[in-house]
C-alpha cells in the first residue's frame, strides 16, 4: 500500500513516525494530513533512505536540489560530488535531471548513494532514447514514455515530474496568448513538440490511469509538472499557466481516488505582487495539495545571481503557502551548475524556506534565531558559527582579519554590543 492508503486506514507507518519525530509533531496529526492529501512522504517501496521527508501542511518547508548531466557537460563522478554537496548543505531531496551520457548509470548511482529521496523527469529518458532509436524525438510512442516511467519507478525513484497538464487545449491557449518566452519547461517542450507533430493528445493526460497504476504499485509520488509555467515576468499568471493549473487540480483528485500521493508544481517567473495570488489560487484549485515551486524568480535580470532572485520569491511563496522550494543556482539561465553553484543554491533556498517557516511554524523555527541572537549578544563566536546555516562559511568570514578584542573586525573597540553591555552594567550597579 501507499503512504496515502495506510493513512486512510489510520495506520501510522515507520516513515510517518520518522517525519513526526523530526518535526516535533504528533504522528496522528501527520497521518491525518497525509490521509487528506495535504501532505506527502515521497518513499518508493524500492528505495530506503536514512530519513523520511514529509512535504505539506503542518511541516517545515522543504528544499530540493537539481543535479544531472547535460548533452554538453557532466560525468558520473561530478554528479555524485554534487549529490554529496547538496546533502552536506542540507537539501531535503535531490532530482536527477540528466539528459547526457549514460543517464541510466548516472541515475542508478545517485539512487544507490543518496540518503535523501530522489526525483526524476522520466520524459527526458523516453524522448532521448526515442531520438536514438527513431531519429526525431517526436516519434516516441506512448509505450516508450510509460516504459521509462515504470523502469524508473521499479528502480526506486521516490517522486517523478509528469507534465500531464500540457493538453491540446493548453497548447491552443498558448498559441493565442502570444507569450514573450513561449514554453521554458524542457519536459513541457518535449510533450508540446510531440503533440504538434503527431496531432494527438498528451499521452500522460490521455492515459493518466496507466500512470496511476504504476505510481500506486511502487508508491511513487506524482509531482504534476508545470509545463506552461511563465519563463518571464511578462508571461506571469497568463491563460496557459492558469488553464494548466485548473487541469492539474482535476488530476490531483483523480490521483487521490487511486490512492496515489501527489503534489503540484508551480511557477516560474513572477513579479512580487503576483506571488501571494498564485499560491492561494493553487491551494484552492488543487484542494490543498502540497505546492512545489521553482523560485519563483522575481526579476528576469539576475543572471549570475538567480539564487538571490529565487530566494526572494521563495521566501514570499513560502509565507503564502508553498510547501517545497526547488533551488535556483547562480548558473540558472547560463550553464550547468558546478559544485559551488549547488552549494550556493541549496543555502539560498534553505534561508528562504526558514524565513517563511518563522511565520508558519508557531514559534518552532524562530527558536533557532533566538539562540543565534543570544550568541551574538554574548559575542560568542563559536556558538554563532555553530548556529549558522553554513558554519564553514561563517568561520571563514570571521577569520579573514585578526582581531584584538572580543568583537569582530567590523567595529573593533567600538562594538555596539560590547559598549552597551558595559554601560548598562555600570548603570545597573549604580542603582
Amino acid at each position: 500500500m501507499t503512504q496515502l492508503e495506510f493513512a486512510r486506514k489510520g495506520m501510522v507507518t515507520p516513515e510517518m513516525k520518522q517525519v513526526a519525530k523530526a518535526e516535533q509533531l504528533d504522528d496522528g496529526y501527520l497521518c491525518r494530513n497525509i490521509a487528506s492529501g495535504s501532505a506527502v512522504i515521497p518513499a518508493n517501496v524500492n528505495h530506503r533512505v536514512s530519513g523520511a521527508c514529509g512535504i505539506g501542511k503542518g511541516l517545515k518547508i522543504k528544499v530540493n536540489a537539481n543535479i544531472g548531466t547535460s548533452s554538453d557537460v557532466g560525468t558520473i563522478t561530478g554528479e555524485l560530488e554534487k549529490l554529496q554537496v547538496s546533502i552536506k548543505y542540507g537539501t531535503d531531496t535531490v532530482m536527477d535531471l540528466s539528459t547526457g551520457g549514460d543517464i541510466r548509470t548516472v541515475r542508478r548511482a545517485i539512487l544507490k548513494q543518496s540518503s535523501v529521496p530522489i526525483g526524476t523527469v522520466p520524459i527526458y529518458q523516453a524522448m532521448i532514447e526515442a531520438g536514438e532509436k527513431y531519429g526525431p524525438i517526436v516519434k516516441a510512442t506512448a509505450d516508450d514514455i510509460f516504459r521509462a516511467i515504470e523502469e524508473q519507478a521499479a528502480e526506486g525513484v521516490d517522486f517523478i515530474t509528469v507534465h500531464c497538464g500540457v493538453t491540446q487545449s493548453a497548447v491552443k491557449s498558448l498559441k493565442s496568448q502570444r507569450r514573450v518566452t513561449d514554453v521554458v519547461s524542457r519536459g513541457g517542450a518535449f510533450l508540446l513538440g510531440w503533440m504538434l507533430y503527431n496531432e494527438k493528445e498528451n499521452p500522460l493526460y490521455e492515459n493518466y490511469d496507466r500512470l496511476l497504476d504504476i505510481a500506486v504499485r511502487y508508491d511513487v509520488t506524482l509531482s504534476l509538472g508545470d509545463g506552461m509555467r511563465p519563463g518571464s515576468l511578462a508571461d506571469a499568471s497568463d491563460r496557459p499557466q492558469i488553464q494548466e493549473l485548473i487541469t492539474l487540480g482535476e488530476l490531483v483528485e483523480r490521483a487521490w481516488e487511486a490512492g496515489v500521493q501527489v503534489m503540484v508544481e508551480g511557477p516560474g517567473h513572477l513579479p512580487l505582487d503576483h506571488i501571494a495570488m498564485n499560491m492561494q489560487l493553487q491551494k484552492s484549485l488543487c484542494k490543498g495539495a502540497p505546492f512545489y515551486v521553482l523560485g519563483p524568480l522575481v526579476t528576469d535580470i539576475g543572471a549570475g545571481y538567480d539564487h538571490i532572485t529565487g530566494a526572494i520569491g521563495g521566501a514570499i511563496a513560502g509565507a503564502y503557502g508553498a510547501d517545497f522550494l526547488c533551488y535556483v543556482t547562480p548558473a540558472e539561465h547560463l550553464s550547468l551548475p558546478d559544485v559551488e553553484d549547488v552549494r550556493n543554491g541549496v543555502i539560498a533556498s534553505r534561508i528562504a524556506a526558514h524565513a517563511a517557516d518563522i511565520i508558519r511554524s508557531h514559534g518552532r523555527a524562530a527558536d533557532w534565531d533566538r539562540k543565534m541572537s543570544t550568541a551574538r549578544k554574548g559575542l560568542d563566536w563559536d556558538a554563532q558559527a555553530d548556529l549558522s546555516i553554513d558554519p564553514e562559511k561563517a568561520r571563514e568570514v570571521r577569520s579573514r582579519y585578526a582581531v584584538k578584542g572580543r568583537a569582530c573586525s567590523m567595529c573593533g573597540e567600538y562594538c555596539a554590543m560590547d559598549l552597551v553591555e558595559k554601560y548598562l552594567g555600570i548603570s545597573a550597579n549604580k542603582c
